[in-house]
């Protein structure tokens, strides 16, 4: 008696729970594209607080038929230079993306300005895009942001499909 009891109980718990079990999961398209996106504001300061970088990120498109997934990326936003000097404040972007062959390479996308407390704007899209990063720099103006820039400190991830 008490095992049916049990099972009577059992069922009855369960029961509420069947149909959202019996759901099956959502598909993708049958590209692989799930209609999702999302939307990332981000501030970063150099070292010092000479230079900021202030925007946002949005990813559309994530494709689920890679390993890692891959998105379309848009980032705009603005580059500030708060040193009254002959530095210029620069946003030094990594965006790690997907080639055709699965390799994963990045590329560095720079935006520099050089007058004292404005804003330069910018904005660039990429596609399949795996993980973009984020690194701001005070130093000489030049038309490429200096190794030590690009590879001293830390950078600071803003988007990664995983």
């Amino acid at each position: 008696m008490r095992v049916l009891a049990g099972l009577v109980s059992a069922m009855i718990l369960l029961l509420p729970a069947a149909p959202a079990l019996a759901q099956p999961a959502p598909i993708a398209s049958k590209t692989g594209e799930l209609n999702l996106s999302a939307r990332k504001s981000f501030e970063r300061y150099s070292s010092g607080k000479k230079a900021r970088s202030k925007g946002t990120l949005t990813a559309l498109n994530v494709t689920t038929d890679t390993i890692p997934p891959v998105a379309t990326v848009k980032v705009s936003g603005k580059t500030y230079d708060y040193t009254k000097n002959a530095t210029c404040g620069y946003s030094v972007f990594r965006v790690t993306y997907m080639k055709a062959d699965g390799s994963l390479p990045f590329k560095h996308r720079t935006f520099r300005n050089c007058g004292y407390n404005t804003g330069k704007s910018f904005t660039f899209t990429d596609k399949r895009v795996y993980l973009v990063e984020l690194k701001v720099c005070s130093e000489a103006k030049h038309t490429n942001p200096s190794i030590n820039c690009l590879y001293a400190g830390a950078w600071k991830i803003l988007y990664s499909t995983q």
